[in-house]
């Protein structure tokens, strides 16, 4: 397979940054994924890391056990080679943030919480393409099973008015139309009930294309595009009363969800590659091009707002997004709560995107 972008070999001495980072929370998020993948290894991305790839760095990070962060640093720089990914000429990448909001929430519909989430209706089918009709989008992952055959699925709008209805799906019932609409941004949330904390996470989705609210706010003229983010779209939207409904759903993609324990608290969800989310440490990536488990050292000197440090860290990539697209596009995942909230709402900043190849496959990339 051709790699996805310019690739341009370089040296852990001569990445920014490198040398100040910590290592030992980046290696526990990599034996996570080691341990998935000795039981169902990743899809290969089309840059063309594959299972056999990783097989000698995964068996390496299991048998470090309390590694230290000298051990840990070591062993990154032992088991891979640096690349700058180049997605043009002479052009860095991008990074945003996402984070796990903690919501209050009721297990019935009272006249304040009246917003569901919706578990994956049975009627909602895997597309591949054995089984996608000629005539549907091949980007559509999801499709409606009926009698006459599989069609598009129900989009926010349609299921916002009622398409589901009576179905029995809503697992929980929130206060906030767009605190509920955040989640399915964010694809997780930590629900607080009277009687107990449960997570969702996700399970599915319409299969529609995601339209972020920040877009539309910015082509109607509300927002400027070089300013936008999460609070500036929170505020906005919350502006338009009844009619922010109408805004919403210009984004037709609509997101189910499962249920989910809180095993370790300091953790995020369990995401695309099936493993927890570290915070500060997992990195969303576009799935068709990289394989879970890459490290990525992201370097965004103007990026402060984390720890008050220009940021420069090792991250593994371990989920996906809708709105990820391109070999040197990537989401941090801060963590959960309102203080990662209001981190990850901000961040929009360019990025050098350096992936670790495994020594193994480092020749193949020159």
């Amino acid at each position: 397979m051709q790699p996805a972008a310019t690739l341009q070999r370089t040296d852990f001495a001569d990445l920014g940054g490198w040398a100040a980072d910590t290592f030992v929370d980046a290696l526990r998020a990599f034996q996570r994924s080691a341990l998935h993948a000795k039981t169902k290894a990743y899809r290969t991305g089309s840059l063309g890391l594959g299972p056999a790839d990783f097989a000698e760095a995964y068996q390496s990070a299991l048998a470090l056990n309390d590694a230290d962060e000298e051990a840990a640093r070591r062993f990154f720089e032992t088991n891979f080679v640096p690349f700058r990914i180049r997605p043009g000429e002479g052009e860095d990448g991008f990074v945003t943030g996402y984070f796990e909001p903690i919501v209050e929430a009721s297990r019935h519909r009272t006249d304040v919480f009246c917003y569901p989430l919706l578990r994956r209706p049975d009627d909602l089918i895997d597309l591949d393409d054995t089984n996608r009709p000629a005539d549907l989008d091949p980007q559509f992952m999801f499709g409606r099973q009926t009698d006459s055959g599989i069609v598009a699925y129900h989009d926010r709008g349609e299921i916002e008015t009622g398409a589901l209805a009576g179905r029995g799906l809503e697992m929980a019932w929130l206060a906030d139309e767009f605190e509920t609409f955040l989640i399915h941004v964010q694809g997780a949330a930590r629900l607080q009930f009277p009687d107990g904390e449960q997570r969702v996470t996700y399970a599915a989705k319409s299969g529609h294309p995601f339209t972020g609210p920040g877009k539309v706010l910015v082509d109607m003229g509300v927002l400027q595009r070089e300013t936008v983010d999460l609070n500036g779209i929170r505020t906005a939207i919350r502006r338009f009363g009844k009619e922010r409904s109408r805004i919403l759903r210009h984004n037709r993609s609509y997101i189910f969800f499962r249920e989910a324990e809180v095993d370790d608290p300091e953790l995020g969800p369990i995401a695309a590659a099936k493993v927890p989310l570290t915070p500060g440490r997992s990195l969303a990536v576009d799935r068709l091009i990289h394989t879970f488990g890459t490290p990525f050292f992201i370097h965004a000197p103007k990026l402060t707002q984390v720890d008050s440090q220009p940021f420069a860290r090792l991250m593994i990539a371990q989920d996906t997004g809708s709105a990820i697209v391109g070999p040197a596009r990537g989401d941090l995942f801060i963590g959960s709560g309102e203080a990662a909230g209001e981190i990850a709402g901000v961040i929009k900043q360019q990025a050098a995107f350096t992936i670790l190849v495994p020594k193994l496959a480092a020749e193949r990339f020159g």
